[in-house]
């Protein structure tokens, strides 16, 4: 593929976009059920939790895998606009969200390195707002993961730990406007619905 041809991946990214949105609200309501299970364990709260449950997993699911093809095409147009940038390879891309302990900081410096490769124009601010969707993705998992164990059913548990969920979903939202506009902007770059 030439360089002329390369396009910036405005559908997969509202699409990823709307799906990582969706998702998050699901998780508020996912979460809010859960704990209604806890507290009040009935056929129903236990039905209507795993019903929603199953629909947040659906949705993250998707999320996911949109937000991994997309950051795959948004890695390409990074390797073709800078030969020569540390652009990591597709696989290590993929697998580094799903090795444990690798996926606490290995994804934050791919999402840098592929901005930085795909846009002269990369500036302190972008660093910043990936460094912020990082530290409230990552946050987000430590605080469910411990209240979980130390208190489930919590409520300022639930709020911190939702808060954090959205922050981190409006954040990976704008890392990803941020990322797809800088690429369309670079040269040599066609913005695609097809993309």
């Amino acid at each position: 593929m030439t360089s002329a041809a390369r396009t910036a991946p405005r559908f997969l990214a509202r699409s990823a976009q709307a799906l990582i949105a969706a998702a998050a609200v699901a998780d508020v309501f996912r979460a809010v059920a859960l704990r209604d299970h806890y507290l009040h364990p009935t056929d129903a709260s236990q039905h209507r939790s795993g019903l929603i449950s199953m629909v947040f997993v659906y949705l993250m699911t998707l999320a996911t895998v949109l937000f991994l093809v997309w950051l795959a095409r948004s890695r390409r147009n990074a390797h073709e606009s800078a030969h020569e940038a540390a652009v990591p390879s597709t696989g290590w891309m993929i697998g580094a969200w799903f090795i444990p302990v690798v996926n606490l900081f290995a994804p934050r410096r791919i999402v840098l390195d592929i901005g930085r490769a795909g846009s002269v124009s990369w500036e302190k601010r972008e660093t910043t707002l990936v460094n912020l969707w990082w530290a409230a993705w990552v946050a987000h998992a430590l605080v469910a993961l411990v209240a979980s164990r130390v208190a489930p059913g919590s409520m300022p548990c639930l709020v911190v730990t939702e808060t954090l969920m959205l922050a981190a979903a409006v954040l990976a939202v704008l890392v990803i406007e941020r990322v797809t506009a800088l690429q369309a902007a670079a040269p040599d770059v066609q913005v695609s619905l097809r993309a």
